[in-house]
């Protein structure tokens, strides 16, 4: 019995060896969660690719998306790329872009992206001038362009390159355009009546206007379902949509829309020695029409900074038309029909981003594309604005010094303590993505690439094809000057008889011009 007893108190209590379970499960599952884990991260990295996380769906070794460019078959086709390991994919521009859709420069879009956008424009630019506005574009979903082009842009080195990137139609301004031109309607109708046989901005606004009457015509054949009019120192910035993409943006669009206007935003520099308006310029002043008309007007002083107007240039933006049956130009700035008043909506965020004299040479270029006398009087028939007939005075009279000091006081804005003043009142604002847009188009080789490409497929005729083109170039020069006034003057004998059919007589408004901003006293 002692012995028993003496077992019994040996025992330890049953609470205790609970404790002690209880200890042992905790200790068992410290031990095998951790490996868990582990087996599971290296199942996950084992499966290869097949779990996309946020950071590596924005690597541009990986995956080559943009935001309302994923059904792009450029989109698809890069999922089937793999890393190539050769030397020439590490120091190649072909495969070591920091921008996303270098591989495929060319932006071949799918046959069944909707909806189809184009732009039409009447340049005489250069390629550093073009290829970024272009490029920019077709990242935010512009498939199509329909380039008038003259002068330099219509010199064979240039035109060759615009001529073989996909989904760009070029025109030349030849004998042959004219007279397609001088058949016109428009100039038996009365809406842009007052803007014929006038020099300068108003010559050009009338070109624009035909050119434009063309591009319809282009864009429906394309298929196209929207058509936009911009200038080559123009880009839309289609804030407001879910996506960066004017594609999207057109998307929201209700259908019962026949015309979106963009109000336009104008660029604000902040130096004097600008090179590259697109990369280097940041800030801009933001239309009326996106402020609260209190701010506006009680700022309306210090942001004109004693200029003619609140905006140098143009403040009524940039219109886009759906295409559809009877429409026409309503000049630069807008569409119209023929049988009926378009519905239009005006955008609430979105934006043209107007760089207007961004650059000191700005001044003389456009002094240099005018024949005009520089006096007060001479000037209006020349220019539509005020601001664009001072610069006209002060490049074609002053010094180069004192055209400095006057760009500097009417343009550049050095004031740092009026510039924070008037971005944190809402007058001016930061804009940064069409800036990162194409410096990484610039820094990944792309319009290196495209001029690259196009000198060698041509270098096998180079000789006999330069000796042509510079034969056809010169001759096309000569006739530019010459018949982009005798396109009236073919026209005048018809002008002077005009026409206005009985069934467009309720819809002949206007043409718009540019227009400025309202000024304080309007109010």
């Amino acid at each position: 019995m002692a012995g028993l007893l003496t077992s019994l108190r040996q025992q330890p209590p049953s609470s205790a060896v609970n404790h002690q379970s209880f200890t042992a499960k905790i200790i068992l599952l410290l031990t095998f969660l951790p490996l868990s884990l582990a087996i599971f991260a290296f199942f996950l990295q084992w499966r290869g690719g097949d779990v996309l996380d946020p950071i590596s769906r924005w690597s541009p070794d990986d995956s080559r998306k943009f935001p309302g460019m994923d059904s792009s078959s450029l989109a698809i086709s890069n999922q089937h790329l793999s890393v190539s390991s050769d030397c020439s994919t590490l120091v190649g521009h072909s495969a070591a872009a920091s921008f996303p859709y270098f591989r495929d420069w060319k932006f071949k879009f799918n046959a069944d992206l909707k909806p189809k956008i184009c732009i039409t424009t009447s340049t005489s630019g250069s390629l550093d001038q073009i290829l970024p506005w272009m490029f920019y574009h077709k990242v935010i979903g512009v498939s199509n362009f329909f380039l008038f082009v003259e002068g330099k842009a219509a010199t064979p080195p240039i035109s060759k390159v615009l001529q073989s990137i996909p989904g760009v139609k070029v025109i030349f301004r030849n004998i042959e355009l004219e007279k397609k031109q001088a058949k016109s309607r428009i100039w038996n109708e009365t809406w842009l009546s007052s803007f014929f046989y006038k020099p300068c901005n108003y010559e050009l606004f009338v070109k624009q206007s035909l050119n434009m009457e063309m591009a319809i015509i282009m864009a429906r054949d394309a298929g196209m379902d929207w058509i936009l009019h911009l200038d080559t120192d123009e880009l839309i910035h289609p804030a407001g949509a879910r996506e960066y993409s004017l594609r999207r943006l057109f998307l929201d669009v209700p259908s019962n829309v026949d015309m979106v206007i963009f109000p336009n935003y104008e660029s604000s520099v902040e130096r004097d020695d600008i090179k590259d308006p697109f990369v280097e310029v940041s800030m801009f002043k933001k239309n009326y029409d996106h402020l609260p008309k209190d701010t506006y007007f009680g700022l309306y002083k210090e942001s004109t900074r004693g200029n003619p107007n609140y905006f140098m240039t143009y403040g009524n933006g940039k219109a886009a038309a759906r295409i559809q049956d009877h429409l026409r130009p309503n000049g630069a700035h807008r569409w119209h029909n023929y049988m009926k008043t378009p519905n239009e909506i005006k955008l609430e965020e979105a934006a043209v981003l107007h760089y207007t004299y961004a650059r000191f040479f700005d001044l003389t270029s456009r002094r240099d594309r005018c024949g005009c006398k520089p006096t007060k009087e001479d000037v209006k028939r020349c220019f539509m604005l005020d601001f664009d007939r001072s610069a006209f005075i002060i490049a074609s009279t002053a010094t180069e010094e004192e055209m400095l000091n006057w760009y500097r006081e009417h343009v550049v804005w050095t004031d740092k303590t009026l510039n924070l003043k008037l971005l944190r009142k809402g007058i001016l604002t930061r804009i940064y993505a069409p800036m990162t847009i194409i410096h990484e188009l610039r820094e990944s080789g792309v319009f290196e690439s495209i001029i690259a490409s196009t000198e060698v497929s041509s270098e096998s005729d180079k000789n006999l094809s330069a000796l042509s083109n510079i034969s056809n170039s010169s001759q096309a020069a000569e006739t530019v000057r010459f018949h982009s006034r005798k396109v009236g003057r073919n026209a005048e004998s018809q002008a002077n008889a005009r026409k206005v059919l009985e069934t467009v007589s309720a819809f002949q408004e206007l043409a718009v011009p540019p227009l400025s901003p309202p000024v304080k006293h309007d109010a």
